[in-house]
């Protein structure tokens, strides 16, 4: 089948909502994903999100708080941008129908996290990213220019390469003209050509054995986009969330969000030391980054599988109230977190790294914008400012959003794309190839490419995932695609480009440390 629509929007977080809504009053849009339309990283984010809204805060503070928390990475421009952005947009939000909480005198009620030297993060309860999808999903559903198609994965995007033209990264020519789409419930490939095409998949924390991300979030977009050769940046920043549940065989494991420690919890061994101190004067309230590592070094020198946050010293009625999901999970399994300490370990939790893209969210090849985590802005630098990350997105689906319109009758949708060739494949029998290969690379990536890293550990990395790279590879050409299949490619690809990242780093900066180049040029 084939199709053709101004633009395809391809992930359905709280970047390709807003995108969609911001120009479907002007154009059709095509909205696709590969679960339904609530299953994004953004409906799992529990913080907030940033922006300046009354005083003592101002941008200069959130823009510092940024840079010093991006560890000498950032582009200062962006960054200055998006902050300045970021007020209006949030404006926007409750427009849509998103409600932040408020005090008694009607204002924001600002909570403060890690990294950041005012109360700033704006919040529903701890259900931040559930509220803002919600409200987002409600008005999607109700545009009559927006067709929503869930259940349908993107398997590659479409440029010059299937045109017979030779494509090489470093050009600047390459276009896309859309994306070859998977219905997962027929398994057919269908051929969407489009205007712009929006990528705006999310997340990678699938390539972890313990990660905060839903099942979805493996990387989808930055492996399409350096497969058809587009430009990809600073993948070995991984951040690790510090607090998930522990809560062994839980997926994804849940999350305890940095507010909780800007509420009042402190982080303790299983003695019930605290021990943050030691690492960063800032304590419990260090960047993810240093408290990541001091949990990981805690956990190492101690032998445990975890350490305690305490929120139990304050009241009750208050922990209740601002963390009543927090206090329910726990609940259910017999931790009432307004008497006893929460074991808690750190998990994948975002990628600052991803495809490099312009102040408009244009990648290296035109016509394709990506949105959201899987775009490398250049605002996060070497480690992402908590409850930044709602932020970017929704500011850089603005300014796409504004620049597609701008171009969109120069263009132009080429009618000489062939439709997906299933010559050669068949059904996939042996799905335990998949199921073993899965493992093994979140076991690669787990052990050697973790919070703390070496040389000797990286190239171990690259020299096992080689191997199950050609397998899957020799399974990807015989088989008709499935999901499983497409996502382990995918996941494969960007592990790759994870491992080669870390190796060309001769520091350790941010969220990449390395035992071999301790310290940071």
């Amino acid at each position: 089948m084939n199709r053709t629509t101004d633009f395809l929007v391809i992930g359905t977080g709280i970047a390709g909502l807003s995108f969609a809504l911001k120009v479907a009053d002007s154009a059709n849009v095509v909205l696709v994903c590969k679960s339904t339309i609530d299953e994004t990283n953004t409906a799992f984010a529990q913080g907030g999100i940033a922006a300046v809204t009354y005083h003592p805060d101002n941008l200069e503070k959130h823009l510092q708080d940024t840079l010093n928390c991006g560890d000498g990475m950032c582009n200062e421009e962006v960054a200055r941008m998006v902050v300045a952005a970021a007020p209006q947009e949030i404006k926007q939000l409750i427009r849509w129908g998103v409600k932040f909480d408020r005090n008694a005198s009607g204002h924001f009620d600002l909570a403060r996290e890690g990294g950041h030297s005012e109360y700033r993060v704006l919040h529903h309860k701890d259900n931040t990213g559930k509220a803002i999808q919600q409200a987002l999903v409600k008005k999607i559903k109700a545009h009559k220019h927006i067709q929503l198609l869930e259940h349908h994965l993107a398997v590659d995007l479409i440029t010059q390469h299937h045109q017979g033209v030779e494509v090489k990264r470093k050009e600047s020519n390459i276009e896309c003209f859309g994306a070859y789409i998977l219905n997962l419930k027929t398994q057919e490939v269908y051929t969407f050509l489009s205007k712009a095409t929006i990528v705006a998949t999310g997340g990678l924390g699938n390539l972890y054995h313990t990660t905060t991300n839903p099942s979805i979030a493996t990387g989808d977009g930055v492996a399409m986009i350096s497969r058809a050769k587009g430009l990809v940046e600073n993948m070995s920043f991984i951040q690790f969330h510090p607090t998930s549940l522990y809560n062994p065989g839980e997926r994804p494991s849940f999350l305890i969000t940095e507010a909780l420690r800007g509420f009042g919890a402190i982080l303790k061994t299983q003695d019930g030391k605290e021990f943050m101190h030691k690492y960063d004067e800032r304590g419990s309230l260090a960047p993810r980054d240093i408290v990541a590592r001091a949990i990981d070094n805690e956990m190492k020198l101690s032998g445990h599988a975890y350490v305690y946050l305490d929120i139990s010293h304050k009241p009750a009625a208050e922990i209740i109230n601002h963390f009543p999901n927090i206090y329910r999970k726990c609940l259910s399994l017999d931790i009432d977190i307004t008497h006893d300490m929460i074991p808690v370990v750190p998990a994948a939790h975002y990628v600052c790294g991803g495809v490099k893209i312009d102040m408009n969210g244009q990648s290296s090849i035109h016509r394709a914008y990506v949105l959201g985590e899987s775009a490398s802005s250049g605002l996060h630098g070497a480690n992402r400012l908590a409850s930044n990350s709602l932020m970017e997105a929704i500011v850089y689906a603005d300014r796409a959003a504004k620049h597609c319109l701008q171009h969109l009758e120069e263009y132009i949708v080429p009618e000489n794309i062939p439709d997906w060739d299933y010559g050669g494949t068949t059904h996939t029998e042996e799905m335990v190839l998949i199921t073993q290969n899965y493992k093994e690379m979140q076991q690669i990536m787990s052990n050697y490419v973790g919070i703390v890293r070496s040389n000797l550990r990286l190239k171990r990395a690259l020299d096992r995932l080689e191997i199950i790279y050609n397998e899957t590879e020799d399974l990807y050409r015989k088989s008709i695609l499935t999901q499983s299949l497409c996502e382990l490619r995918n996941m494969i690809k960007v592990a790759y480009l994870i491992i080669r990242s870390a190796q060309e780093m001769r520091e350790s900066r941010g969220l990449h440390f390395t035992l071999d180049y301790p310290a940071k040029k």
